[in-house]
């Protein structure tokens, strides 16, 4: 057991550390981009603050707060800085993990005496895994796209059995001492903070009982796990796709709040051509440009914070067992988080970022640098899967398999 840092902290008073944060982390946005990932100061501020931990088990030092606690304080942080918002959502997310679907040694090591634990990923299998004796395994291989790589303390990773043909796939956590960052996150449009830095490994080796036989997409959770056994809380016996999507629309959320912000700003700063003394933001069109965006991305948040909750009650319902989570409720779930993260973006390129101005468009302005990021953020895969989740979807409704429609091509 680990003791929880501050046992008596609420859900209200995490998401105020969140708003408090705001202000800094827009001031720190270039230097954020700069960096390749946000500053030692942004990280010591999260530790402080507790925000890795909010999905963390109480058992290991957390504050095992609800997922909609952890969505809204991630849209917060993206709403002052996009890049900082994704990093911190994909770092301190796969505790959940961990604490659903590894043993009891595996977590007792992994999250050690005092707790600290972040962990970056990426979804696609990659490299091989290899047995070395009876009890360990080696892994060779390197992950792209590892976001928060850089203050991350462990990988939680994907591989292949060795073998001709490979082996089944296989879910891992490796220690921070076995891989190495490398310094290739450069040369993006957006997100270019994020430190999504690729993850090497080299004879990388580690026991087999932080190893398992299964996939991130398909965790065998249905009846309740090992976590929820463990922890005796349902949150860790939830499918992970609905999950990683749920992160994808709060990321975006946030994105799209800062562009309101930004827009709001920039329009009351804006003088007319031919009436000096007025400012756009008394113009209808603006105000109408304004409130449209604000009508969508409120709508775009409700819908996050609500299916976050229908999240929580499948998790309540798969261990009671009154109803199993099913691959067909993951696809119902995931697919309403995309569809709001959609609307955010829809209205954050078609209104606010279309409407602000060219000047707005420079490099070095906030308005440029949100539609980078959110631009980026919609080429990621996760709203790659949108249209076959609307197929799945549909063929659920209609009582036909879906399962065989392929998320990932």
């Amino acid at each position: 057991m680990t003791a929880v840092p501050e046992p008596g902290l609420t859900e209200r008073e995490m998401i105020a550390r969140a708003v408090a944060l705001r202000p800094a982390l827009l001031d720190r946005q270039a230097e954020t981009e700069r960096l390749t990932h946000y500053p030692k100061d942004t990280h010591d501020d999260f530790v402080n603050a507790g925000f890795y931990r909010i999905l963390q088990p109480r058992r290991y030092g957390g504050y095992e707060f609800a997922l909609p606690v952890f969505y809204r304080v991630v849209v917060e942080i993206a709403r002052g800085c996009p890049s900082t918002g994704w990093a911190l959502s994909l770092t301190a997310a796969h505790v959940l993990q961990v604490a659903s679907v590894f043993e009891e040694r595996a977590q007792d090591e992994v999250f050690g005496a005092d707790g600290d634990f972040r962990a970056a990923s990426t979804v696609a299998p990659v490299g091989v895994a290899r047995p070395d004796g009876p009890d360990h395994v080696v892994l060779d291989g390197t992950w792209p796209y590892s976001s928060g790589a850089p203050y991350s303390t462990h990988y939680v990773g994907q591989t292949l059995r060795a073998g001709d043909p490979p082996g089944p796939p296989v879910l891992f956590v490796a220690p921070r001492a076995v891989w190495t960052v490398l310094d290739d996150w450069h040369g993006v449009l957006g997100l270019r903070g994020t430190g999504s830095n690729s993850i090497h490994m080299e004879q990388a080796r580690i026991p087999a009982y932080l190893t398992r036989e299964t996939s991130l997409l398909d965790l065998p959770v249905e009846g309740g796990s090992v976590g929820s056994e463990l922890h005796g809380n349902p949150m860790y016996a939830g499918r992970a796709p609905s999950f990683f999507h749920g992160e994808l629309a709060a990321i975006m959320v946030g994105t799209a709040y800062a562009a309101a912000d930004e827009y709001a700003r920039a329009v009351t700063a804006r003088p007319l051509l031919l009436e000096p003394d007025r400012t756009r933001a008394e113009l209808h069109d603006y105000q109408r440009h304004l409130g449209e965006a604000l009508g969508a991305i409120h709508t775009a948040e409700a819908a996050v914070r609500q299916t976050a909750e229908d999240w929580m009650e499948a998790c309540r319902r798969n261990v009671s067992g009154e109803a199993p989570f099913t691959t067909v409720e993951d696809n119902r779930l995931a697919l309403m988080f995309l569809t709001a993260g959609r609307m955010a973006w829809d209205v954050l390129q078609g209104i606010l970022f279309r409407t602000a101005g060219s000047r707005h468009a420079r490099d070095g302005e906030r308005m440029q640098r949100y539609f980078r990021d959110a631009a980026t953020c919609w080429s990621h895969v996760g709203p790659g899967m949108y249209e076959p989740l609307l197929r799945r979807v549909g063929c659920d409704r209609l009582g036909l398999p879906s399962e065989h429609i392929p998320l990932i091509p």
